[in-house]
């Protein structure tokens, strides 16, 4: 699991647009095959990552590490949902489940690419009964 924890250089396609700042917070995104973390449910007792183990070509693993950013210090206690579409095309929301890599928790969930596509990223972090804040990333999976 620890490849895909390396959020800025292990992303697939151009790495444009993966890190932005609003509201308080810094959010790094990468995505990573999910052949790559399909295994780790199979040969453990631990049950599979995010309650399934994806099946299809065009599946990847999302993850957000988030961090205060006036701080530095890693945000774990948000509520994490991701937005993604492919472009002029609306897309399906999903909740990105906190993770523990390496004693620090990084937010991640599978998502389906089904082409090369220039694809926009939503994530949403709520932190208690705050306003959301919303960060928009360019995605470029046409390579």
């Amino acid at each position: 699991m620890s490849v895909a924890a390396g959020v800025g250089g292990t992303a697939v396609g151009a790495e444009a647009d993966l890190s932005k700042t609003a509201g308080g917070l810094t959010v790094y995104i990468g995505a990573v095959p999910a052949e790559i973390v399909k295994g780790l449910g199979t040969h453990s007792a631990e049950p599979p990552m995010h309650g399934r183990i994806p099946k299809g070509p065009h599946e990847y693993h999302l993850v957000a590490a988030i961090f205060d950013a006036a701080t530095g210090e890693r945000v774990s206690d948000a509520a994490v949902t991701a937005e993604v579409s492919g472009l002029g095309l609306s897309g399906s929301k999903q909740r990105l489940e906190p993770m523990q890599i390496a004693g620090t928790t990084t937010y991640g969930g599978f998502v389906n690419l089904p082409g090369f596509d220039l694809y926009t990223v939503k994530v949403s972090v709520q932190r208690g009964g705050a306003t959301p804040v919303v960060l928009q990333f360019k995605y470029d999976h046409r390579r």
